[in-house]
């Protein structure tokens, strides 16, 4: 709990949130995936209106036409009726149906913006790699001339049968350990350029790395997306539980039609003589129509529902412990990562104070030009691992924010 003692800071930035979807960060998605989201929010806000008004009975049209030949002439036949059967009273099952429409559509409002959240925070996690694998480049360099330095002084020291050629050789091996390493950087960072090309239409070299800073642990449980999302399944299994028990309750429905028929050329014998008739016939109906379900499996069904709600009231707890240990965890990272760059700044004090007097010693001849360079190479890294050291903090931090939201409810 050490961490959570740090400054309370505010995870905010105008260029980093959004106010509706996370609007302003859609840029480093591709347009693509963009309108997949689009698409995805549209779909749900059909589907729940869908499911909203599912209660609305439609009304039946029907209409029929025939020709026969049974006798000597044709005969048509024509019918059309329209019919509706409207439930009316459904023991509260039409006002915890709607609920329940309008509680699935913001959960999976809530669902679509998770999935959204967590690729812009991909993206821009290999955005800041990106970066990071650029100083990590940089930094290699100036270690891969140290050793061309140390391999240099080596072999200086070797032909003058100061040293022996199991140290020459030991530098050799240095140096060759740090160009590989080098290739290794360069071949990281072009796979990460290409997963970003993949998921962003931005070029990396211009995209800038939104700055993150922390937040405190009320405010990311209070504005976490993922507990958004289990507090609103919490709510939609609710109102699930009523809509089921509604089911096997007393229904009501108003009844009503109209219907139209009509026949031409009947034929038919009456005292062995064949009549031809023609008759059109119209006539309405309305009532109501009361029913109630006796199902063997009700009180199953009812209890697995409200099993459903319980449990989603236990995974809502769950997942704010999770996400409370996971707060700490970061802020531990976080810390650890502000130690290393404490380390480094000490480092940065102590390489400017060796330089400054190197220089002078090598101005009045007791040093070489090559302790001057491996120097001022040396203050370069530790100026370099700073900079790794604070894209580190941003990538922990990017953790954070896929869940965090300042949009209100």
């Amino acid at each position: 709990m050490k961490a959570l003692g740090l400054l309370s800071w505010l995870l905010v930035s105008c260029s980093l949130l959004a106010n509706d979807h996370n609007q302003p960060l859609d840029a480093y998605i591709s347009g693509y995936q963009q309108k997949e989201f689009s698409y995805d929010y549209e779909k749900n806000e059909a589907e729940s209106s869908k499911l909203r008004d599912s209660w609305i009975a439609p009304i039946q049209l029907n209409y029929s036409y025939s020709r026969s030949e049974p006798y000597t002439n044709e005969q048509v036949n024509q019918n059309a009726a329209i019919k509706i059967d409207q439930p009316i009273f459904q023991s509260g099952g039409i006002y915890y149906g709607i609920k329940f429409a309008n509680a699935s559509k913001i959960y999976n409002n809530y669902s679509i913006d998770v999935a959204k959240r967590k690729m812009i925070k991909d993206t821009i996690a290999i955005l800041m790699q990106i970066k990071k694998a650029q100083l990590q480049e940089q930094r290699q360099q100036l270690q891969i001339q140290n050793s061309e330095i140390n391999l240099a002084q080596k072999k200086e020291e070797f032909l003058n049968g100061r040293l022996d050629s199991g140290f020459l050789d030991n530098a050799i091996i240095q140096r060759n350990i740090v160009k590989e390493a080098l290739f290794d950087i360069q071949n990281n960072k072009a796979k990460l350029i290409s997963q970003f090309e993949a998921l962003s239409d931005l070029e990396y070299q211009k995209a800038p790395i939104p700055h993150l800073e922390l937040i405190d642990l009320d405010k990311f449980l209070q504005s976490n997306i993922v507990l958004k999302k289990t507090k609103a399944e919490v709510t939609k299994n609710s109102y699930y539980k009523n809509v089921t028990v509604a089911k096997y309750l007393p229904k009501i429905n108003f009844t009503a039609g109209y219907s139209w028929q009509k026949s031409e050329g009947q034929q038919f014998y009456a005292g062995g003589n064949l009549i031809e008739t023609s008759n059109e016939l119209h006539y309405y109906d309305y009532g109501v129509r009361f029913s109630m379900s006796l199902d063997i499996n009700t009180f199953r069904d009812i209890e697995s529902v409200k099993v459903d709600y319980l449990k989603s009231q236990v995974v809502q707890e769950d997942k704010k412990r999770e996400l409370t240990k996971l707060f700490e965890q970061v802020m531990h990272n976080i810390e650890n990562f502000n130690k290393k760059i404490n380390l480094s700044k000490e480092n940065i004090d102590l390489y400017t104070k060796l330089l400054e007097d190197t220089t002078q010693l090598y101005e009045t001849g007791y040093k070489t030009q090559y302790d001057v360079q491996t120097l001022q190479n040396s203050l370069k890294i530790q100026n370099i691992d700073t900079k790794i050291y604070e894209i580190d903090k941003q990538l922990e931090l990017l953790t954070l924010y896929e869940m965090y939201v300042n949009n209100g409810e």
